[in-house]
Order: C-alpha cells, then structure tokens, then sequence
C-alpha cells in the first residue's frame, strides 16, 4: 500500500496555539502514567491505519494529530488510509514484513481477536485504564476481553450495521401504514414500493463483506447461529437454509447492478433515492442531508425484520476498534496516542465527522453537550437513541452472543469469502440450498482447525 501521510501541522498551527487550546484538561495519557517519551523533536513517527478516510474525518484525524504532536514533543503522527475491504491483505502484508503501522482504528473487534490469537497484538489494557473504565457505557469492552481481564484493544466506537432504512413518503404513498417487522411483511412492501425507477431494497450479491454481514444478519434473523457457544459450526441448520431462502427472493427487489454491490453502493442505493429501503449504518443520515436533502425529512429506521415476531431482533455490530500491533517500535507512544484519541473535544470532532455512524463507547461523550448540540444528533434523536442501544447490545460474527466465546478465526472466514459465495451459489446460481450450506459448513470447519 502506498503510504500517503497527513501532516496535521500542515495549515500552520503553531505548537503554542494548540496547547493553548488545551486549556488545563488532563489529558488522559499523562494523567494514568503512561510513559512519556524523552526522544529528541522529529526522532519517532508513529503510523496510524484506518479505513475511514472521508474528508471529515480527516479534519477531525488532524485535530487530534495536532493536539497530540504539541503536547508531545518529539512526536509525530502520520496517518495512512487503508480499506474496508483490503484490510486483511494490507495487514497481513505489514505483518509479513515487519513494517507494522504502530495503530489501528475503525477495523471490526473480531478482526483484532484474531490477531492477538496469533499474538500479533499488544495487550490494551494500560490504555483502557489510561482512557478510564468508569467512562465507558456498561459492558462496551466485553468483546475485547479476550481472557479474563485481558484486553485486545477498545471501541474507537459502536456501529449499527443493520438497520433497515426506510422512506416514510413512499411508504405513506404506497398506503403502507406499518413498518415491517417480519420477513414477510418486508418482501410484501419492496413489492408494492418497486416501480417508476424505484426498488425495494440495495442488497449486495457480490463475494465480498457486505455480503457476508447481510446474510449473517438474516441467520441470526431467522433464529439461528454460524457457531454454537463453545464454537462448533452451527451452520447446517433449517434457520440458514431460510436465510438464504429469504435473501434469493429479495434480488428481484433489488437494483441489477447489486450482483457487484459492496457497502458503498448500499448506501448510495438508498441515499440516491434509488432504493425504498435500505441496510446501513448511521451514514445514512449526515449523506442524505448533504447529497439529497429533499429526502432529508422522510427517513427513519428500525431494526431489521426476523422471520417471525417470535424471533426477537438484535444488531450487528463490528465494534470499530483501536488496538496497537505486535512489532511496534514505540509501544509507549502508541500508547500515549491511543488513550489521546478519546480526549473529549477531539474524540467528538472525530464522531461528528459522521452523526450517528460511529456512535461513542463512553456515556461522558454521549452525554456530553457539545456532542449532543450537532444538528444531525438534533435533528435525528429517536433514530441515534435507538441505534447507541441497539448497537451497544450488539453482537457479530465474532461475539454471536453472550454465551459465545470469541471467535478468533472470524477475520479469515469474511476473508475466505466462504459466506458470501455461499449466497451466491444459492441467490444467483441456483445451486440447492442443503448441498451449499453443508459445502459451507465443511470450509467452516477447515477455518476453524487451520
């Protein structure tokens, strides 16, 4: 990957001036004791991975670099965009060579249980007391506790990935005067709002993540589980030969091109208009106001229909992290950076980057006025509120309950695409759904062994 670094001291912010907007908070680094570093000015440059890179959220990225930098001298900061996608590549490619980024944000928490597992992770825990545990809303680093009291890193926040979006106009206009809660009940209403250039839904097909999420999503939806607690594969089950049987009748719903559709063509699916529903996170809000404000007062969202009323509904929820990877030459400064980033006033400029999308993991930020005072948060309370409480009651592919222990090889299995191929070969192929869901299980469990 090529490196493209961005200097946060690039607009001619001085050293003083940032510190001075400092004011006397405590920053959280100093305040737990974390080790300071002694090294001369320009001497270490830490590296910072994430694959989200808008322009947004690089302002806020630069803030927080600038804050940091003026505080620790002898610090600098370069940040580096990777992918939602190539992410695993790009990481595995680092770790092969020995040149680690020194941290990572914004990648799902079960993608960093697999690499502790490998012990190419450093443990977070002197972060985590740094930032300060009482700050957290309840039980927000569970999925991180990958022994007892052994932390693989923290949530750099929590994100709904699941919600079913919905136009309220097109709906009203269809006579539709309930939102679906059933499967049925979803498909029966894509029908009557398909027409006049306008489908049911933006559903992905293609081999990729978004794929694997959706039918994940739809596994759980139908009351089943990839795994069991103690981590058997549970695949082969009736509830996925549902899920996929619900996902196949939904690509008449869905745009032609959804055969290539990853996550950006989900939201720009139902952002454009093109689309009556949608299956996103809380970009969905900031995008519409920005790129299709004439929609802006007719969108809502839910949580995503099961097969029955009898299943209850749940999220998905990746669990953006933060973590520091083994091989890190400046483990202390790391850190140190790692606790700066939830410093409040640069913490909220990078949350706002996109209201409601990546939502805080500490009840301070959430209840704090600044945070609460952006128009989107303002605008959208009933929305944000249920996805904060959805999402921190979320589950994924690696944490499927709190029965589950963590599943450390769920970042090779969206690797494998073992998942996605599996919707393919039933939605688009037409292969038999049992023969499929037991070839699947069969990778499953080579994943699982290898």
């Amino acid at each position: 990957m090529a490196r493209k670094s961005y200097d946060a001291l690039d607009r001619g912010v001085s050293r003083r001036q940032v510190l001075q907007g400092l004011g006397t908070a405590s920053l959280a680094a100093i305040a737990a004791g974390l080790p300071r570093s002694g090294r001369a000015q320009g001497e270490v440059t830490l590296r910072w991975w994430s694959p989200q890179s808008a322009p947004a959220q690089l302002a806020a990225y630069k803030f927080q670099i600038a804050q940091f930098e003026a505080a620790h001298p002898g610090v600098k900061v370069s940040f580096e965009p990777t992918s939602d996608e190539g992410y695993p590549a790009q990481m595995a490619a680092a770790y092969a060579s020995g040149e680690v980024p020194d941290i990572v944000t914004h990648i799902p928490s079960f993608a960093v249980a697999s690499y502790f597992d490998k012990g190419l992770v450093e443990p977070f825990n002197d972060v985590i007391t740094a930032i300060g545990p009482d700050k957290y809303y309840p039980g927000a680093n569970r999925t991180y506790e990958i022994k007892p009291g052994v932390f693989t890193g923290t949530g750099i926040g929590n994100t709904a990935s699941d919600n079913l979006w919905i136009r309220k106009d097109l709906f009203a206009k269809a006579g539709i005067g309930k939102y679906p809660e059933t499967w049925d009940e979803l498909r029966a209403a894509c029908q009557k709002l398909q027409g006049g250039g306008i489908f049911g839904a933006p559903l992905p097909f293609a081999r990729n993540s978004a794929t694997s999420f959706v039918v994940t999503t739809l596994i759980h939806g139908a009351g089943g589980q990839l795994f069991t607690p103690d981590l058997q594969v549970a695949i082969d089950s009736k509830e996925t030969e549902n899920a996929l049987e619900f996902y196949k009748s939904m690509r008449e719903l869905c745009p032609p091109g959804a055969t290539g559709y990853s996550w950006g063509e989900m939201i720009t699916g139902f952002v454009s208009g093109a689309t009556a529903t949608g299956y996103y996170a809380g970009r969905v809000l900031v995008n519409v106001n920005k790129q299709n404000p004439a929609i802006a007062d007719q969108i809502t969202c839910t949580l995503y229909p099961t097969i029955s009323k009898d299943v209850p509904k749940s999220s998905l929820n990746d669990f953006p992290s933060v973590f520091i990877p083994k091989g890190t030459k400046h483990l202390n400064e790391a850190k140190q950076f790692a606790a700066f980033l939830f410093e409040p006033e640069g913490y909220i400029k990078q949350l706002l980057a996109a209201p409601g999308h990546v939502l805080p993991v500490l009840k301070t930020i959430g209840e704090n006025p600044t945070y609460l005072a952006d128009p989107i948060i303002k605008k959208y309370p009933k929305e944000v509120e249920l996805m904060t409480v959805a999402a921190a009651n979320g589950y994924n592919m690696g944490f499927e309950s709190a029965k589950h222990k963590p599943n450390t090889k769920s970042v090779d299995i969206i690797a494998s695409d073992a998942l996605s191929e599996m919707v393919q070969r039933v939605a688009l192929n037409g292969e038999n759904a049992k023969t499929v869901i037991g070839d699947t299980a069969k990778k499953l469990e080579a994943i699982m062994k290898s």
